[in-house]
């Protein structure tokens, strides 16, 4: 099967219509917000209307500060408008953002989100299939559902539920009850094969599912440029953002698994005092070799194929910097015929 490529949707509301075209004609075939200062869903119903051939996606929506049904109802929406192709992606956020900058509670994660799919699906499954809403568990509880309020079945199905995951326990729940897996962009290798991708066959194993019915979609960082000047501030944008991430104690797992755990502690402090303009200073060409894919553009198709090839689904790239739209387009056209040859 050919791997999806998607492209990063950062458009605000205003140019998103204008941004998702753009995507649609450098070549990608889905394409995902993030949440970060504004909200990811609403420029997806202008790409799903404007750029009607791509894949929508949240990539991620955080979970916790939204009601399981707020969040089946935007979806149901988003699935319907896009003709059956959006992608509910959703995560959990650090501690610190959920307790500090939504004011809810986060612990323990994990079994939150594991019961926060179980209820959304519980409510897809009412909608699509007439059954009784009684759904109870420990954090979520939807036992009502009356036609006023009941949208019915969607003509386009029901929308998957991929779930951004790191840390082994969430990445295994991914495996249980998610329909597919957003591997975070601070990934490497080793990382991947030996803890995230034994984490999901052990969620599979303990549903009773198979690899075939999940979904594994790696965000891949890529340095890359026409032009030495070009490859050079691309690496330097991306050494900022390996910092920013390698800051984050909850980020520790990937450093870890190459011996860079060390690391993490200094940067955190750097962080703490404000000195974000050093963390990227700390990442050493080792580090950025193994959480990014670099090279000359010709290189690039090659090399990410390479790397997650034989595992992902869904490649998303993750290229933190300004490139020209037709460097894009022949990367992904390499991606393409690389695959169709092989």
């Amino acid at each position: 099967m050919t791997i999806k490529i998607d492209g990063p949707f950062y458009a605000q509301l205003g140019g998103a219509a204008a941004e998702a075209r753009r995507l649609a004609a450098i070549g990608y075939d889905g394409v995902y917000t993030l949440e970060g200062s504004w909200d990811p869903f609403l420029p997806l119903v202008l790409a799903a209307e404007h750029a009607p051939g791509l894949d929508i996606a949240t990539g991620i929506a955080v979970a916790f500060p939204r009601n399981p049904l707020h969040l089946a109802y935007q979806a149901w929406d988003l699935q319907r408008f896009s003709e059956g192709r959006f992608l509910l992606g959703i995560g959990s956020q650090i501690k610190a953002h959920i307790e500090k900058r939504f004011g809810i509670d986060f612990d323990p994660p994990a079994t939150r989100m594991r019961d926060y799919i179980l209820a959304l699906k519980a409510i897809f499954d009412c909608w699509q299939n007439g059954t009784r809403l009684s759904y109870e568990g420990k954090f979520y509880r939807h036992t009502l559902m009356t036609p006023m309020f009941n949208p019915g079945p969607n003509p386009f199905g029901v929308p998957p539920i991929m779930l951004g995951a790191l840390g082994p326990r969430m990445t295994e729940i991914a495996g249980e009850v998610a329909d597919g897996l957003i591997v975070h962009p601070f990934n490497n290798e080793r990382f991947l094969r030996e803890q995230a991708l034994p984490a999901v066959e052990r969620g599979l194993a303990q549903a009773g599912r198979s690899r075939a019915d999940f979904t594994l979609q790696v965000n891949a960082i890529v340095i890359t440029g026409e032009d030495t000047a070009g490859r050079e501030a691309a690496a330097a944008a991306v050494r900022g953002l390996l910092g920013f991430y390698a800051s984050t104690p909850a980020y520790l797992p990937p450093m870890a698994a190459i011996g860079y755990a060390d690391l993490q502690p200094e940067l955190n402090t750097l962080s703490k005092q404000g000195q974000w303009d050093e963390l990227g200073k700390r990442i050493d060409d080792e580090f950025v070799a193994a959480f990014a894919v670099s090279g000359h553009p010709g290189d690039i198709a090659a090399a990410l194929l390479a790397r997650y090839g034989d595992c992902a689904d869904r490649l998303a790239i993750y290229a933190p910097y300004a490139a020209p739209d037709a460097m894009w387009r022949e990367i992904l056209q390499d991606l393409r015929r690389l695959q169709a040859t092989a």
